[in-house]
C-alpha cells in the first residue's frame, strides 16, 4: 500500500497525518484521493471502518480557504452519533492548519444554538439531512459558496427515508461542485440517487483483499431471551457489549429488565433527547456501563474500541442490518464476536440471511450473578466553554479527591459538561471529598451517574 507521502496534500496536512501516526493508506484511500484531490466527483462502496471518513475529510480540507468564512464544505450523515465521529476525525485532521471552524447540525438539540452559531459563519457543515434542511428554509444556512459535498453511508440515509430531504439540500448547492458518495452497499435507488446528484463519477469498490478482522458469528436456539443473556456472559466470559433490538419499546424493556436482574445496562434509541443519548454514549465507552441496549438506528456510527460482542437479543430483518450490526465488533484489525438469538419460531428468518451458521443449543447456566462495572462515571457541571481543562480535572481528582494518576479513567468534556470515570468502589468517596472544593479556582457543581 502507498504512503500519504505520495500525494499532493498541502504541509499542514501531512503534518497532522504524522501526528496521527497515519503513514500507509487503506485500499479505499489508495484507490480514491487521488481523484478526490483532482476535484473528480466519487461513488465509493466502502464499509464502515474501511477509512473512508478519513478520504473525504482529507480532500475537503484541501480545498479549504480558512480566510474565506463561509460553509466550503457539506457532509451529511444518516445519525448523530455518526455525524460527531466524522466532525471528530475531520477536526483532527484540520489541526494544523489552524482557524477551521466546524459546526454540526443535528436533530435532538434545539435550533436556536445552532441558528446562533451560524450567524458567526463556518467552514464545515456536518450534519443529518432533516436539520439541514430546516436550517437551509429558514435562511439560517447559506450553501451556495460550497465546493465539496459528501453524503456518507448514503444507503443508511435512503433507508431512513431522507432521500426527499437530500435531494431538496442538493438544490440549495452550487450546481459547479464535487459530490463525494460513499455506500456500504449499492441498491437500485443509490444507483438513482448517484445519477441526479453526481457528475461523470469515478466509481470505486474496494477490493476483497481488503483486511477484515475475524468475527466469530453464533447463533443459538432460544426460548427465554433474557435468560439466555444472563448465561451467555457467563459462558463466553463477555465485559461489554452492544445488544442491538429491532424496536424502540423491545429496548426500553430489556434494559429496565436487566437492570432489575443485576446485569448495568443502559440504552439508546431515538426517542431519547440528545443529552440522554449523549450520556449513554460516554458512560458506555468510559467502562462505566458494561451493556449498551440500542435500536439499529441509535446504534449507527458508534465506534467503541475494544468492543468484546455485539449480542442480537432480535434477528436483524434485513441482511445489511445484520452486517451493520457486526461491524461494530472486531474493529481496528482485532477479533470480535456476534452472537444472535433466534426463537423457535424465528428460524427462518435467520437462516433467510444466508449466513452459513449452524443454530446451536443453549450452553448450560453455571450460577446467577451480578455484574457491577469497575469504572463509575463522575460529571461536572463546567465544560470546554468554561476553559476547564482535562488537566485541571485530573489535578482536582489527585489532589481533592485522593486518587492516583493510574486510577483516572477517561475524560470525556461536551461544551458546559465534563465527565471522568474512576473506580466504582471510590466512586462515592471521591464525590464527597470534590463537594464544594474549587477545581481551577472555581467551584462547581458534581454528581455520579449510574
Amino acid at each position: 500500500m502507498s504512503s500519504f507521502t505520495t500525494l499532493p496534500l498541502q504541509s499542514p496536512l501531512q503534518t497532522a497525518l504524522k501526528r496521527l501516526n497515519f503513514t500507509t493508506m487503506t485500499p479505499i484511500q489508495e484507490q480514491s484521493l487521488p481523484s478526490i484531490l483532482e476535484g473528480k466527483d466519487i461513488v465509493a462502496q466502502a464499509s464502515t471502518g474501511s477509512g473512508k471518513t478519513l478520504a473525504f475529510a482529507l480532500g475537503l480540507l484541501q480545498n479549504i480557504n480558512p480566510k474565506f468564512f463561509a460553509a466550503q464544505s457539506l457532509v451529511l450523515c444518516p445519525t448523530r452519533e455518526l455525524a460527531e465521529q466524522v466532525a471528530k476525525v475531520i477536526r483532527s485532521c484540520a489541526s494544523e492548519i489552524g482557524n477551521i471552524k466546524l459546526l454540526t447540525l443535528c436533530g435532538g438539540v434545539p435550533m436556536k444554538g445552532q441558528k446562533h452559531s451560524l450567524t458567526h459563519g463556518a467552514h464545515i457543515i456536518v450534519g443529518t439531512p432533516g436539520r439541514v434542511l430546516k436550517l437551509l428554509q429558514i435562511d439560517a444556512l447559506d450553501l451556495k459558496h460550497c465546493k465539496t459535498s459528501v453524503l456518507d453511508e448514503a444507503d443508511q440515509m435512503v433507508d431512513m427515508g431522507f432521500i426527499d430531504d437530500i435531494e431538496e439540500i442538493f438544490t440549495y448547492l452550487p450546481a459547479q461542485k464535487q459530490t463525494l458518495l460513499f455506500s456500504a452497499t449499492y441498491p437500485e435507488s443509490i444507483k438513482e440517487l448517484t445519477s441526479k446528484l453526481t457528475h461523470n463519477p469515478l466509481f470505486i469498490k474496494t477490493h476483497t483483499t481488503e483486511i477484515k478482522p475475524d468475527i466469530d458469528e453464533i447463533a443459538y436456539v432460544v426460548s427465554d431471551k433474557t435468560l439466555a443473556l444472563n448465561t451467555l456472559i457467563q459462558h463466553h466470559n463477555i465485559t461489554n457489549a452492544i445488544i442491538f433490538c429491532n424496536t424502540k419499546v423491545v429496548a426500553s424493556e430489556l434494559c429496565e429488565t436487566l437492570r432489575y436482574a443485576g446485569i448495568h445496562a443502559i440504552a439508546l434509541h431515538g426517542d431519547m433527547e440528545q443529552f440522554d443519548r449523549n450520556e449513554a454514549i460516554i458512560q458506555f465507552r468510559n467502562g462505566s456501563a458494561p451493556f449498551l441496549v440500542a435500536t439499529d438506528v441509535a446504534g449507527r456510527g458508534i465506534d467503541i474500541e475494544g468492543l468484546d460482542v455485539i449480542i442480537n437479543y432480535d434477528v436483524p430483518q434485513q441482511l445489511d442490518r445484520y452486517i451493520h450490526r457486526i461491524g461494530r465488533t472486531g474493529r481496528a484489525g482485532k477479533n470480535g464476536m456476534a452472537i444472535t438469538l433466534v426463537s423457535p419460531h424465528q428460524g427462518d428468518s435467520f437462516l433467510g440471511l444466508a449466513r452459513n451458521i449452524v443454530l446451536q443449543e443453549l450452553p448450560r447456566l453455571i450460577n446467577d450473578f451480578e455484574l457491577s462495572t469497575p469504572m463509575q462515571t463522575i460529571c461536572i457541571d463546567a465544560g470546554k466553554k468554561e476553559k476547564l481543562r482535562a488537566g485541571d480535572i485530573v489535578g482536582a481528582m489527585i489532589h481533592e479527591g485522593g486518587l492516583e494518576n493510574v486510577q483516572i479513567g477517561k475524560i470525556d468534556q461536551l461544551d458546559h459538561l465534563s465527565y471522568v470515570a474512576v473506580p466504582r468502589s471510590l466512586a462515592k468517596n471521591v464525590h464527597t471529598k470534590l463537594q464544594k472544593r474549587p477545581i481551577k479556582g472555581k467551584v462547581f457543581r458534581i454528581w455520579l451517574l449510574d
